[in-house]
């Protein structure tokens, strides 16, 4: 399997202050960088709350750098060049934003997985989790600091 995964390691001073969706506008950022790259994106939610919030996220880009997005089950039959769900999306799409806990069991479809290490400390022991198993699997893994 070729595939490449980046992980963000986001990095807060105070602990305290961090939220569960510090890394959401960062992942709307790659979804929009791929999109304008001509690929086509899925980015994989835990549940209904966190597709709603990145669907939200995505929706608040100026009208300029909008990003062509639907949730799962609306939108087109091939769905928008970004797709959010928690089930295997519809069509090939060769990039992964991974906002779930887990790595889906689709996750050999993609060429390129984006995750997020946060802050945290449940859900940094989790991120380690999805890092061990890219890393199983035989994916190149690159990690970037990223201070909120």
């Amino acid at each position: 399997m070729n595939m490449n995964a980046q992980f963000f390691v986001l990095k807060q001073q105070d602990e305290s202050k961090a939220k569960p969706d510090d890394h959401f506008a960062l992942a709307a950022q790659i979804a929009a960088q791929q999109y304008r790259s001509g690929n086509r994106v899925f980015i994989f939610v835990d549940n209904e709350h966190t597709a709603y919030a990145i669907d939200e996220t995505l929706w608040a880009f100026d009208p300029d750098s909008f990003v062509p997005h639907n949730l799962q089950g609306e939108g087109p039959k091939a769905g928008a060049p970004v797709e959010i769900g928690t089930t295997p999306p519809v069509g090939k799409r060769n990039v992964l934003i991974n906002l779930a806990n887990n790595l889906p069991d689709f996750i050999r479809r993609f060429s390129q997985v984006f995750d997020f290490v946060p802050v945290e400390s449940v859900a940094k022991q989790a991120a380690r989790e999805r890092f061990k198993k890219l890393r199983q699997l035989g994916a190149n893994i690159n990690t970037q600091d990223i201070n909120s």
